[in-house]
């Protein structure tokens, strides 16, 4: 089985754009996207330097246009198989809601500029972060963050948590981490996402949604809830709106991956964070990550070995 994996904020690097925008119609794929979130996604995807593709109002709309390009040009190279997973860190579940055919991409795309947008604004409300707990049994961790109002925002597996919370508490936890912590280390981001300090963006995000029309799920589509597949597109829309104020369980993603029989991760592009997660937590599965448009034979080799596998299972049958 192949899992396809959209990535969340944070994976962005400048200039990833470039080469995807030599595909044919993907200039003006993008030119359209552009008009639609009032946003240069083109001007932002290729010359933009780090500093200003870091800002959310950027970043969200940007990776998750970037992971449909990649994913509508592999659907014109490749049949993909119909149990095909796909998931989605974050935002990038934007993304994956699309690739399962629950909103169409530019809603998608239309929905995390809001949630960009919106976000970021909400940042600016108060003095909050987030920091990187490496590390720990997990359950010990959560316990320990619960000690400085902290919030498990994204646990990630791969021994890795995303504290969230107020300024001051976060702080606290990178001076001075306990013995059962490897490393704590503080993030370069807006505010605390993932907790309640985000309440004014879901809600202005659920506005937007309130005018998307949702198609259930053609795909087998993972929750960041709770990793669970989701099998109505009124339920994923929900999910998706609530999510901006609730904590990321991908490790929940990757265990039901783990227990679907996974063997095959392609992350989209811009692909890097899930992949290394992936190889930490899923063994004897085959890793790839999408950068520019030639690693999609990548994805079509492995397609290739899943149908030929196949074929000798049915054959022994």
């Amino acid at each position: 089985m192949l899992a396809l994996l959209a990535p969340g904020q944070g994976s962005q690097t400048p200039g990833m754009f470039t080469p995807w925008l030599e595909l044919d119609g993907a200039r003006e794929r993008v030119t359209a996207w552009s008009e639609l979130t009032g946003l240069d996604l083109v001007e932002l995807g290729t010359t933009a330097d780090a500093d200003a593709i870091r800002d959310t109002a950027i970043t969200q709309p940007l990776v998750v246009a970037l992971a449909l390009l990649a994913f509508e040009e592999l659907r014109r190279r490749h049949e993909l198989p119909a149990d095909v997973l796909v998931a989605g860190h974050s935002v990038g579940e934007l993304a994956a809601a699309a690739m399962a055919g629950v909103l169409s991409a530019d809603d998608a795309v239309a929905l995390a500029a809001v949630r960009g947008r919106e976000m970021a604004a909400a940042c600016d409300l108060a003095p909050t972060g987030m920091a990187a707990v490496m590390g720990g049994e997990p359950e010990q961790v959560v316990d320990w963050l619960a000690g400085f109002d902290l919030t498990p925002a994204n646990r990630n597996g791969a021994g890795q948590i995303v504290a969230a919370g107020g300024l001051d508490a976060v702080d606290k936890i990178v001076a001075d981490k306990p013995e059962f912590v490897r490393k704590v280390i503080k993030l370069t981001v807006a505010g605390a996402f993932h907790t309640h300090y985000m309440a004014p963006a879901r809600d202005a995000l659920r506005e937007k949604a309130a005018g998307i029309t949702v198609a259930d799920p053609t795909r087998t589509l993972l929750s960041n809830a709770d990793g669970a597949a989701v099998n109505t597109g009124a339920e994923m829309l929900d999910r998706l709106v609530e999510q901006v104020t609730r904590p990321v369980r991908w490790d929940s993603c990757m265990a039901t991956m783990a227990a679907r029989g996974v063997r095959t991760v392609t992350e989209l592009p811009p692909a890097g964070a899930l992949t290394g997660l992936a190889r930490r937590e899923l063994t004897g599965v085959t890793i790839i990550g999408l950068k520019k448009p030639d690693d999609l034979a990548k994805v079509a080799a492995a397609l290739s070995s899943i149908h030929d596998s196949a074929t000798e299972g049915e054959a022994t049958a």
